[in-house]
């Protein structure tokens, strides 16, 4: 075992974490669940989600079997959805390829859906009893210190020194101890800012605390201006107090989730409620613009609360477009402009009751 090993593995003993929810029963389902919920999310945020999640679903088999809008309410404000539709989809391929089980092989683990190379070595390493390096955000930044790795490692060429470093560093036991004795180095002494050094086990071999460079490494993401886009959210109110949503298509933007239509301005959202609702609009309203930002572009989101004549056409039970109660959230899978959206009506509508009254 090589001394960075050595001395991660004898801190981890005393200073480690072993107390979170998915090392209390570490099966290959419950350490998968916790890997796709942390991927660029704090552990503090994850905790309630895994607690509601396995609640739900305890097993492999029970989530496979649950409709995909159960799966996205469970993960709504968690964000990232293309995550929860990957997980329930790599879920059904386990159940119907695998017997139920997730194969002991970094391949085979890498072949499901939203399984990457890091997340598969997590699985095998924690779970399976197998040995295979991780590169997860808080690994990168403890390699890309402790070796003094330049660059940002989205660049092809600094990944791959990093998982060179980072098989090179993954002993032949104790891989289990050693792949959560890394990520807790990275999330609770090696962190983004104000790492504390002076506790690090690797603290005399750091390369980056060698130099005083700390704050260079890992290389930052190149910078860039990103677009802005606008769009009009019909915000349809029926005659008995509904909302109208309609199910984005499982790919691209909210995929599988539930949201507002959309139009490109507010002739076309009227047209919408003629036309594809066959309502008329007795009363319109705009409220406060919202803006969502994407990681490749910002999303102007002008809302158009608009009152209908009548209950809206082609609204049915389990189909796309579908009409709920305002009094409390649908419990299906929300973008987040809907849930601020919807919780504004609420607000609005109040306010223009007690100012009636």
């Amino acid at each position: 075992m090589d001394a960075f090993a050595d001395k991660l593995l004898r801190w981890f003993a005393d200073h480690g974490r072993h107390d979170l929810p998915w090392q209390r029963d570490a099966t290959a389902y419950h350490v998968w669940l916790s890997e796709i919920m942390l991927q660029q999310t704090q552990v503090a945020t994850v905790v309630p989600y895994y607690e509601r999640f396995t609640a739900a679903f305890p097993d492999l088999q029970s989530l496979a079997a649950a409709p995909e809008d159960d799966v996205l309410a469970l993960w709504s404000g968690l964000g990232y959805y293309a995550r929860a539709r990957n997980l329930h989809s790599a879920a059904k391929v386990l159940v119907s390829d695998h017997a139920g089980e997730f194969p002991a092989d970094i391949d085979a683990l890498q072949a499901l859906p939203g399984i990457g190379r890091s997340t598969a070595g997590a699985i095998l390493s924690t779970a399976l009893g197998g040995r295979a390096p991780i590169l997860d955000g808080n690994v990168k930044r403890v390699l890309a210190r402790y070796h003094a790795v330049d660059g940002w490692p989205g660049r092809s060429t600094v990944m791959k020194k990093l998982w060179e470093l980072a098989e090179a560093h993954t002993p032949a036991d104790q891989v289990a101890e050693y792949t959560q004795a890394i990520m807790d180095l990275g999330a609770t002494l090696c962190t983004r800012a104000k790492p504390a050094c002076e506790r690090c086990p690797q603290r005399e071999g750091c390369a980056a605390r060698a130099a005083a460079r700390q704050g260079e490494f890992p290389g930052k993401k190149p910078r860039k201006v990103l677009p802005r886009r606008s769009t009009v959210f019909v915000l349809a109110l029926t005659p008995a107090g509904e909302l109208l949503l309609e199910k984005r298509p499982s790919p691209g933007l909210w995929g599988g989730l539930w949201c507002f239509p959309e139009a490109t301005d507010h002739s076309a959202a009227l047209d919408y409620c003629t036309t594809t609702l066959a309502a008329a609009v007795i009363n319109a309203q705009e409220l406060a613009p919202v803006q969502h930002s994407f990681s490749h572009y910002h999303l102007e989101i002008s809302p158009l609360l608009l009152t209908l004549s009548r209950e809206p056409t082609l609204v049915q039970e389990g189909g796309e477009l579908r009409c709920w109660e305002l009094q409390k959230l649908p419990g299906v899978g929300l973008a987040a402009p809907t849930q601020r959206l919807w919780q504004a009506v609420q607000a609005t509508l109040d306010l223009n009751i007690s100012g009636t009254s």
